[in-house]
């Protein structure tokens, strides 16, 4: 086996404690050398305030992965690069498609990977999903993303200003998985909810369509209570498939079917140890290109304002 990536991470929130950091630690294709953060520490390891800090503490750094909100990843990420670093992008990938589209150049001019990753793509069903609709005609798809914003996002007032993408935030899963497992699609209209007192929607209801003409609709609301629904519904003429819990369940015609088990964080550090050895990089802009669209096209309503 080839010697552990030593890599660290900037960004001690809560999806790299729940996610980011135990998958590093038990997978033998890393060691976690150190973690950089303004508000979090990690015990174990080396921390510091800043990437720039960490980067001058050396530690042998070979790659870091950055969890931090979307607007200050371009600037730790150009730093990264600069510094001969392979960079790990957590979801969104970045606060515009300029910012990433020179990120990529930089890691092509300085012969290191770049990885825009998209966690919802290694979901269980996904790609067992993508293969069953493969060929097949599809007739209509409906996409329904609501959570309770209150629950999953307490106190993170970065995703209400301009760049954190509100309600887009988790709906970037939703278009992560359709832009893959469906043909290629375009926004025809949009309608965004925006509190009155923020800048970034709380909701939004998008209307799509591909070369076909096929209907495509996606719901997303962040002010949904109780139980939370990720659901993708895909009518093809030979049957109804429904990926649901964020593709962890995949129905056809109502009949489960059989899955491995939930592994999306352990799979994307699975590819981005094959992209650093392999000198490859990953940038799949897509599903931002969907988000960005609906920003450039959707009408804006004002509804009540946010309290957390």
């Amino acid at each position: 086996m080839a010697n552990p990536i030593r890599i660290g991470l900037v960004g001690v929130g809560k999806i790299a404690r729940d996610q980011h950091l135990p998958v590093i630690g038990a997978s033998p294709d890393y060691t976690l050398a150190a973690v950089a953060s303004r508000q979090g520490t990690y015990d174990g390891v080396p921390n510091y305030r800043t990437l720039p800090e960490m980067l001058a503490g050396r530690h042998g750094l070979e790659a870091v992965a950055l969890c931090q909100p979307p607007q200050a990843r371009f600037e730790a990420g150009l730093a990264a690069i600069e510094a001969g670093l392979h960079v790990f992008l957590e979801k969104p990938p970045g606060a515009s498609l300029a910012e990433i589209g020179l990120l990529a150049a930089a890691a092509r001019a300085r012969g290191v990977s770049l990885f825009a990753s998209w966690h919802s793509r290694y979901a269980s069903g996904v790609e067992p999903a993508r293969r069953w609709l493969a060929g097949r005609r599809i007739r209509a798809v409906s996409i329904a993303w609501m959570e309770d914003v209150r629950h999953w996002h307490p106190g993170q007032d970065w995703i209400w200003e301009t760049g954190g993408m509100g309600v887009f935030d988790p709906g970037i899963n939703a278009l992560s998985i359709a832009t893959h497992i469906l043909p290629p699609f375009f926004l025809t209209g949009a309608t965004l909810s925006v509190p009155e007192n923020r800048q970034a929607p709380i909701a939004a209801d998008l209307r799509f369509t591909d070369a076909a003409g096929t209907p495509i609709r996606a719901v997303f609301d962040w002010r949904q209570t109780g139980p939370q629904t990720w659901d993708i519904r895909v009518e093809t003429e030979d049957g109804v498939l429904v990926l649901s819990r964020g593709g962890a369940v995949l129905t056809i015609d109502g009949r489960d079917q059989p899955l491995p088990p939930e592994a999306e964080y352990r799979g994307l550090y699975d590819r981005f140890a094959a992209l650093v050895r392999s000198g490859a990089s990953e940038v799949d802009l897509n599903p931002l290109t969907h988000v960005a669209d609906a920003f450039l096209r959707g009408e804006r309503r004002l509804v009540e304002a946010f309290t957390d």
